[in-house]
């Protein structure tokens, strides 16, 4: 085969999963990630342990951060362990909108080294169906997540002053997760194995997390630091989420972290659909 023969079976095989996307209505791809959605929730169904992490993080979280560091932390409050409670749990609301984005970067990549996207990649679907899919499955999972940590969190104190705020900062946390799970996947299928995912998650994941308002008020931070945690969107997700929950300013962290999620989505998205479509 000679060099320009090879070069445009190349090329005709990159392009041709952008033309068969062309080709699918949007009631088709709609039907396409209602249908691998209940693949990969059927696939929990079969591996229940997937969700030991739903499960356990807010419980263990919610009960280290309360007894450990609550009295301490809530004495510099001003209101003890009972106003660390009410603190720290919206905090922890924002910590599982990361914390459980990373598992879609890996469980791809699981997929990727398995077979299974190849073989998906094979069928007549819309390659971006397959990605959205996972976002879905693993929103739900975060939802999961979040019910669990209310519970235990009524449990240890914390006092829902307001429902409707409750559900609206859920919903901003699934907003924002839903865009880091765009870097996440882009991760999944750029590296190599789900270990290399996952140790570059835990980089992205541990500043971002612990540098911020989520566990404790950032005023007694040095201030390089304070600097660092004014430009994260985990801090200002944290803070809305305390504001739509316990009461206090929402709207300038709200839209602050509305417009990160927005411009994350708008970077990492075409980034990810565009990597799976033409990975070899």
């Amino acid at each position: 085969m000679s060099a320009a023969t090879a070069t445009a079976a190349t090329t005709a095989t990159a392009t041709a999963p952008a033309a068969a996307d062309a080709r699918i209505p949007l009631r088709g791809h709609l039907r396409h990630t209602s249908a691998l959605i209940r693949r990969n929730l059927l696939w929990i169904k079969q591996d229940p342990e997937s969700m030991f992490d739903a499960l356990l993080m807010p419980v263990i979280f919610t009960l280290l951060f309360v007894y450990v560091f609550g009295g301490s932390i809530g004495q510099a409050l001003g209101g003890g362990q009972d106003g660390y409670v009410q603190y720290v749990i919206p905090g922890m609301i924002a910590m599982m909108s990361m914390s459980l984005s990373q598992g879609v970067g890996t469980g791809f990549s699981q997929d990727f080294n398995s077979g299974v996207m190849d073989r998906f990649r094979s069928l007549p679907i819309g390659r971006g169906s397959v990605l959205f899919a996972k976002i879905a499955v693993e929103l739900a999972r975060m939802l999961f997540a979040t019910t669990v940590l209310m519970i235990v969190a009524v449990l240890v104190g914390f006092h829902i002053n307001h429902w409707g705020g409750l559900f609206a900062a859920v919903g901003l946390s699934a907003v924002f997760a839903s865009s880091i799970m765009w870097v996440f996947l882009t991760l999944g299928v750029t590296l190599k194995n789900a270990q290399s995912v996952q140790a570059m998650g835990f980089l992205v994941l541990f500043p971002l997390q612990f540098g911020s308002s989520i566990f404790a008020p950032t005023n007694s931070m040095p201030g390089w630091l304070q600097a660092f945690t004014d430009y994260n969107p985990l801090s200002t997700l944290a803070d809305a989420a305390r504001g739509l929950m316990v009461g206090g300013p929402v709207a300038h962290d709200l839209w602050v972290t509305l417009g990160w999620s927005v411009a994350i989505t708008a970077m990492a998205a075409p980034y990810a659909i565009h990597k799976f479509r033409t990975k070899s």
